[in-house]
């Protein structure tokens, strides 16, 4: 098995991992030279070339390869740039086995809190989550053509070790109050890591996943049992008024959506057994050195 991670950030860098325990080789793509040493100290062998530049991703060889796209997309716009870039990038008869995208559960836009699944059609409200779509689907349009096996996981928050909102609540950065607060979905990274070595293994062509824990609740309702776990005081509350001229635009953009997403698909399909199936099994394993 070759394993080759577009986006070798943390979740890159996790499942990276995973697959060398399995005794995979495993190649990643860097931007900056200066994690070339780093790469190859864990066992990663590195190819340095930037998204944003499509002749540095000439030298890219992915033929034969498990391939995963974690990058986050261009900057701005309605269109992922660095997508587009690295689909007219790759030569002709350069493919790999199969394709495994992270995408985000903000394509289906607001759902005004109702229970949805991925029959769901997508109905971006943001530009991040446009962008997002249209990686999907220029991804999925590339692998039909290419006939790849192109495998979406729209994932909710993530949140467990090197996630918890431990600074925000030291800042004591405030929520809106439970009333006002719409839904929203999260996986814990440890499980993530699990779902992206099943959809790479066993993923439906075409197929796309909703990536959480089916457990939706609150975020101030997750950021106060956070900080009780942790022993921190919960943070302040104030009104949605108010958060319009305190919070930041991504965070806004959080509160103007409400979805609960069902994972049946990905429990069914993929066959994963989540380590940590809601919030409360993740904050009972929780010490409060992890909290960074």
């Amino acid at each position: 098995m070759h394993v080759f991670i577009v986006g070798y950030g943390d979740v890159g860098g996790r499942v990276a991992r995973a697959w060398l325990a399995r005794g995979a080789r495993v190649t990643a793509m860097v931007r900056d030279r200066d994690r070339v040493a780093e790469t190859r100290a864990a066992g990663v062998e590195p190819v340095v070339a930037d998204l944003d530049d499509i002749w540095s991703l000439r030298r890219l060889s992915v033929s034969g390869t498990l391939l995963y796209y974690f990058a986050p997309p261009s900057s701005g716009g309605d269109n992922d740039l660095r997508m587009r870039c690295f689909t007219d990038a790759l030569r002709a008869g350069d493919t790999p086995q199969r394709c495994v995208l992270i995408s985000t559960t903000g394509v289906y836009g607001d759902c005004r809190g109702d229970w949805i699944d991925e029959t769901k059609p997508p109905r971006p409200a943001t530009s991040r989550s446009r962008r997002r779509l249209d990686a999907e689907r220029v991804l999925q349009a590339w692998g039909r053509r290419k006939v790849v096996p192109v495998i979406v996981l729209r994932v909710a928050g993530i949140y467990g070790p090197g996630h918890w909102p431990l600074r925000r609540l030291q800042d004591r950065q405030p929520v809106v109050r439970e009333g006002d607060c719409p839904y929203t979905n999260r996986i814990h990274v440890d499980d993530l890591v699990a779902v992206c070595l099943a959809a790479g293994e066993r993923g439906e062509a075409g197929a796309v996943y909703n990536v959480c824990d089916g457990k939706p609740s609150t975020m101030t309702a997750y950021f106060n049992a956070v900080a009780d776990a942790l022993h921190l005081q919960r943070p302040p509350v104030i009104t949605l008024e108010q958060a319009k001229s305190r919070l930041s635009p991504g965070m806004l953009d959080y509160l103007s959506e409400s979805r609960r997403l069902r994972n049946d698909r990905m429990v069914d399909e993929l066959g994963v057994e989540l380590r940590y199936p809601d919030l409360d099994a993740a904050l009972r394993a929780l010490r409060p050195e992890q909290g960074g």
